[in-house]
């Protein structure tokens, strides 16, 4: 039969199912326990579970929100051709009087300024008065009060949660209804911010998984009953699955992650190599020649697939493992979950399945379909047509595999490396409303990036007025330069104190002004608490200005804390003032960021990581030193071939197709463990051509039917809503299938040539 029994592993599956009606009933009694837990994993999409906790500027930023809570914001755009004309001026204004009715809502606009600037004013303004007042300084534009097209609406969100926040905009949506059924003389009445792309996110992500999971649950059942033609191996098949997955899942739960946009494929990476190993298992226990009776033969397949099921699974764990080198929390937390949930999975793989095979008394297989047959014969044929285009096969493979490397890396001076995606925006579909909203918006103001600057001085010097000044002269000489939109800092609120005061919005130079205007703020600070998110009036040491630039201007987040340090610099020449300050970039906006300068090193550490640990696990699977290296030759192939098909199809990389390159090493390798187990069991005393037979024979149709099943697994994700989702399953399937091909022909082409070996009748 092939490879020597293990009398001991053997011994371990006949004690299992014997006892197979107390680990059924263990698994009756976890299987609602995981559920629960499952179902109660939070969802969060938030900036802050980016970037990993020990990262410096992660800690500076939670210290900063301690002292300046950077709250959840909106901008509402009513676009119009003439957003002064008098008719639009007065629907907005009953659009705020709407908004400011709504719970932990507070709507501010231009309009707002205007009536506290004039309290005579009942209702609505005066069109002319009002349009002297908005266009006579540049603070509305860049504020994003005013644009060419439309007037803005900024509503502060005071919520705590997901929850608090979903229920806010669904209020601004209802309030807005009436608005948008009717909106002339507005064309529309456009939104625009964070809060709408989490929400969007969450939904869409939570709307794949109800989609994603009945489609699998029918997939797996039309694969079973082709395969295997059981109601009760199908039965067997769900029940396992049923009970590794709310057991990996449940285990977030107990370990405190999240579902995010990345980790929400964990349930389905585990459901599908559950499965591929299912199918590896049962294929080999469906193969019953008669020489034993099935129930020996049963323990025979379970011992006789342990090795090389138990060496991909825990090669795949590893392999996700490693994404925990990731600087990118997301990432890191679903390759530790991944890992854990597949541990879990060998352990309800070998303890329960076994259990159920006996309980519902899965049949073997009696006779083979026509597509079983077909199969055979092509797999037959497969060992004569590698060794005839071994020569042509390898060297192509090869060069295909450099050009992916080329793709990804690039060509200095010729070709650059492979687009990078971390706008947050891009993770929505271009055509919605929300994506073209942001954008226009983003034109309009100059920039919709965010950061914050973090300004420490000794305590109580926050107000000195050569403090103050050398502020206002920063952000004067930040807003000077074409990528930046605005600064708004401890000073603005003068700006617009002076313009109010029909003084202009530029604040004097000279030092002798700025006591007065030191006191003015001092006073302001007690009647405005809105000017308290600038200036922390408990120490008065620490000061905060917010940026909004154009972040794609910005290449590298390096180059960006350089501008602001350069600025800082010069600014500090020009008040010493400001070198007893010390300043520090910080905020969401910094560590969102920041994600392009983790997702190479995420993409290459953890693949070579990924590479090295399962090259360790041949190492120890395999004696032949030719398999531990040609084992790898169909996931590489797939993965290089992969980043060329990204170049050429215009797919970029970021927080999903980042994690091609594992996903596909580390799911890719079961299949290559074993053929490889297999080949081995044969190659001792046989011929290449005998051992290369036994190992297709006994493999090939579990690795054709697992590679379809994980191509179409993740295939499933193409109906994501989120583009990069559905790049990465689109990315992922096509990848399993030229592994398959590979499998199919490098890898025994490979052979041919290492062994120096013909076919039997050619030799």
């Amino acid at each position: 039969m092939g490879a020597p029994e293990s009398p001991r592993l053997q011994a371990i599956f006949r004690v299992i199912v014997a006892a197979r009606w107390w680990v059924v009933a263990a698994y009756a009694l976890l299987l609602p326990l995981g559920i629960l837990l499952a179902l109660n994993v939070p969802s969060d999409n938030s900036i802050a579970r980016l970037i990993v906790e020990s990262d410096p500027d992660f800690r500076s930023t939670q210290a900063f929100q301690r002292l300046f809570p950077e709250g959840e914001t909106v901008v509402l755009l009513a676009e119009a051709s003439d957003p002064l004309a008098p008719g639009v001026i007065e629907i907005v204004a009953k659009i705020e009087s709407r908004l400011a009715g709504i719970r932990r809502v507070e709507p501010f606009s231009a309009l707002t300024l205007y009536a506290r600037v004039h309290p005579e004013t009942l209702g609505t303004p005066d069109p002319a008065a009002f349009s002297r007042f908005v266009t006579g300084t540049e603070l509305f534009r860049k504020q994003g009060l005013l644009g060419a097209d439309f007037l803005g609406i900024i509503l502060d969100l005071k919520v705590r949660d997901a929850r608090e926040r979903n229920q806010a905009l669904a209020d601004v949506d209802r309030a807005l209804a009436p608005f948008e059924a009717a909106p002339a003389p507005l064309r529309a009445i456009r939104r625009v911010g964070g809060p709408y792309v989490d929400a969007y996110l969450e939904a869409e992500t939570a709307r794949a998984s109800r989609k994603y999971f009945p489609l699998f649950g029918l997939f797996i059942i039309g694969m079973n009953l082709l395969l295997y033609r059981s109601v009760r191996t199908l039965a067997a098949f769900l029940l396992t699955l049923a009970a590794s997955v709310s057991l990996s899942v449940g285990f977030a739960r107990v370990a405190g992650f999240a579902f995010t946009i990345v980790s929400s494929i964990v349930p389905v990476t585990l459901l599908i190599t559950g499965t591929a190993s299912l199918v590896y298992i049962h294929s080999r226990f469906v193969e019953h020649t008669g020489e034993r009776t099935v129930d020996e033969h049963q323990v025979f397949s379970l011992a006789n697939k342990f090795v090389a099921t138990t060496a991909s699974i825990f090669a795949a764990a590893t392999g996700f493992a490693a994404l925990a080198v990731s600087r990118i929390r997301p990432i890191r937390e679903m390759g530790l979950w991944v890992a854990a949930g597949l541990v879990l999975t060998w352990i309800v793989v070998f303890t329960l399945f076994p259990a159920l095979q006996k309980v519902l008394a899965t049949p073997v297989l009696r006779r083979r379909t026509t597509a079983g047959r077909t199969l055979l014969r092509l797999i037959d044929a497969l060992p004569g047509f590698s060794f005839r285009w071994r020569w042509v096969i390898l060297p192509a493979s090869l060069l295909l595999m450099l050009a992916g490397v080329l793709a990804v890396t690039g060509v200095p001076g010729r070709l650059a490396p492979l687009r990078l995606e971390t706008d947050s925006l891009d993770y929505i579909d271009k055509n919605l409303p929300l994506y073209r909203d942001t954008r226009h918006f983003e034109r309009a103001i100059s920039g919709l990036s965010v950061l914050q600057i973090w300004v420490t001085t000794a305590e109580g010097a926050a107000l000195q007025p050569e403090v103050l000044r050398g502020l206002e002269g920063f952000a004067r000489d930040l807003e000077t330069d074409p990528r930046v939109g605005s600064v708004v800092g401890p000073t603005t609120t003068l700006r617009w104190l002076s313009y109010v005061a029909g003084q202009g919005d530029r604040l004097p130079d000279d030092s002798a002004t700025w006591s007065a205007l030191a006191a003015r703020l001092d006073q302001l600070l007690l009647q405005e608490p809105a000017l308290r998110a600038y200036v922390d009036v408990g120490s008065l040491a620490h000061s905060r200005m917010t940026v909004v630039y154009r972040g794609r201007d910005f290449e590298r987040l390096e180059e960006l804390k350089a501008f602001v340090a350069n600025k800082w610099a010069e600014a500090v020449a020009r008040n010493p003032a400001l070198a007893k300050c010390r300043m520090r970039v910080v905020g969401q906006g910094l560590l969102q960021a920041k994600i392009a300068q983790y997702l190479v090193p995420t993409l290459t550490q953890s693949f070579l990581l990924t590479a090295a640990i399962i090259f360790v696990a041949f190492l120890l699977v395999f004696r032949s030193g030719a398999a531990r290296l040609m084992a790898m030759i169909p996931s590489l192939f797939a993965i290089l071939v992969m980043f060329l098909v990204m170049r050429v199809t215009g797919i970029p990389l970021n927080m999903a197709t980042i994690l091609i390159a594992s996903t596909v090493l580390g799911a890719s390798e079961n299949d290559q463990i074993h053929f490889f187990y297999h080949f081995q069991e044969k190659r001792n005393g046989e011929s290449t051509e005998q051992a290369l037979r036994h190992a297709l024979l006994v493999a090939g149709r579990a690795i054709v039917f697992a590679t379809l099943i994980n191509a179409g697994g993740f295939l499933a994700l193409a109906l994501s809503g989120l583009p990069p989702m559905r790049q990465f399953g689109i990315v992922s399937a096509s990848a399993f299938l030229l592994s398959m091909a590979a499998s199919f022909t490098a890898l025994p082409a490979a052979l041919w040539i290492f062994f120096r070996e013909a076919p039997d009748r050619l030799g």
